[in-house]
């Protein structure tokens, strides 16, 4: 049995790989492009575009398990070339962002897994929060020695390793009992995003200044951030998200200890993991 893992360069997708890979299974992934996809030693990469499930063509070949990053546009052509040829079960990466209704980037997850749920395959949804890795987006600044800007430092995630985001859906893949399943999926501590500019200082050795943003910087802020992707709402959507996680604790789940059988990583072993990204030398 062959196991397939869509989106394979994305931040969790490339960790699929590689835990099913440690998991000694036949591992095929698509890309856009495969020549520059980097992935391990002994992963088949073959070409494929979610916008045109046309262009899998034989990547499906007996495949019965897949990986499946959120695109909506031919998700449902995908998800019937796949049925087709022999795929019984789809672990799909949706979002936590589902539960808000008024969130477009939720609206555009719940769309795919109205898809899924309409299949006829097995599937099991991976929730996650906020990833570990979004701040990334403030290595830039850190390296510099710039402050941080930060709308709403106050508010509260509850940030997941992607990695471990991998090992739910890598258990969802390789054993039983996760069919009809929809996982939460969060790190083990609730923390304002200023508590994790101070863990990626600790990590690196570096000062980090945060500067809060609030009102209608932290909105221009976002702008910058979001403006591009052209969703409309979606500022509205992130400030309203925002703002009323401050003051009150972040959702946890105890998903990843109950599904992989290990606590998750908290967010300083994350920053210590990545710490070079921010400068450490």
């Amino acid at each position: 049995m062959t196991f397939l893992v869509t989106g394979a360069t994305g931040n969790v997708g490339r960790n699929v790989v590689e835990l099913l890979l440690a998991a000694g299974v036949p591992v095929r992934a698509t890309s856009r492009s495969p020549e520059t996809a980097g992935l391990p030693a002994g992963v088949d990469v073959r070409a494929g575009d979610l916008d045109d499930p046309g262009s899998f063509g034989d990547a499906l070949s007996g495949v019965e398990r897949l990986f499946l990053f959120p695109h909506p546009a031919g998700v449902a052509g995908f998800l019937d070339l796949a049925k087709a040829s022999g795929v019984r079960q789809v672990v799909l990466l949706s979002s936590a962002a589902v539960r808000e209704s008024a969130n477009p980037i939720g609206l555009m997850h719940l769309s795919v897994e109205e898809a899924v749920r309409g299949s006829g395959l097995g599937w099991t949804m991976l929730r996650p929060g906020a990833f570990a890795s979004n701040t990334l987006q403030w290595a830039p600044a850190i390296r510099a020695g710039d402050e941080v800007a930060i709308p709403y430092a106050e508010s509260t995630v509850s940030p997941v390793h992607e990695r471990e985001i991998a090992a739910v859906a890598v258990q969802a893949l390789l054993s039983g009992g996760h069919d009809g399943a929809t996982y939460d999926v969060t790190g083990p501590e609730s923390m304002t995003q200023r508590r994790q500019a101070e863990l990626i200082a600790a990590a690196t050795g570096r000062p980090v200044t945060v500067t809060d943003l609030v009102g209608e910087a932290a909105r221009a802020q976002l702008e910058r951030q979001y403006g591009a992707f052209g969703v409309p709402g979606l500022v509205d959507s992130v400030l309203a998200t925002y703002t009323a996680s401050v003051g009150t604790d972040a959702p946890l789940t105890d998903t990843v200890t109950r599904v992989t059988g290990r606590p998750p990583t908290p967010f300083a072993a994350w920053a210590a993991e990545h710490r070079t990204a921010f400068g450490a030398a």
